[in-house]
């Protein structure tokens, strides 16, 4: 998918609602959507529960929260690029805590062009986050198909009296001569013996 036609879910906690009507009009539902406003920390953990965003914007501090450690735990668990958005005086010191966890912070006021500049940030990482998603998946998908092998190596080694290499060797000239995957072949394998 091209980055243009890319579409962010986004999740923005903030109980100024000056600053709501604002990300509002940044927030268009071209790039973004669905966008779920939550006025606290307690609706927003709610809302996380419910659904995975790819943006969470935090407007620090809130009625129930900083924020902080919401901010913290989002970022550390799954694909969510956190922006942490605090008062000019606490800057330095909220960043200091959240940047080693991938959370970017911002200090308000904020000018339109640094929302536009944030907002494109924050799909840069989405986007290298969702590399390496997919990644992970490939890799954890190869060793699940070499343990899949693995077992049906076994078991032609228990039950037919084959040596590794030789069990190895028939899976693969299996594999090849029906132009099917390993897997496939060690999955009928498996259900043949198991």
């Amino acid at each position: 998918m091209d980055l243009k036609e890319r579409v962010y879910s986004v999740l923005v906690v903030s109980a100024a609602e000056k600053l709501n009507t604002a990300l509002s009009s940044f927030l268009n539902g071209s790039h973004y959507s669905p966008v779920r406003f939550v006025s606290n920390v307690s609706a927003a953990k709610r809302a996380w529960s419910e659904q995975a965003f790819d943006h969470i914007i935090i407007n620090s501090p809130l009625p129930d929260d900083t924020g902080i450690r919401f901010a913290i735990d989002v970022s550390s668990s799954k694909g969510a690029v956190v922006l942490l958005l605090v008062r000019a005086d606490l800057y330095e010191d909220v960043r200091g805590k959240v940047v080693e966890h991938g959370v970017f912070t911002l200090s308000k006021p904020l000018s339109s062009s640094t929302v536009l500049l944030a907002l494109g940030w924050m799909q840069s990482a989405r986007e290298r986050l969702r590399k390496l998603e997919q990644k992970t998946l490939s890799v954890e998908e190869k060793m699940e198909e070499i343990r899949i092998v693995n077992r049906a190596k076994w078991l032609l080694i228990s039950q037919l009296n084959m040596d590794e290499p030789r069990a190895h060797r028939y899976i693969e000239k299996q594999a090849m001569d029906r132009c099917v995957p390993k897997r496939e072949v060690a999955e009928e394998i498996i259900r043949t013996y198991a």
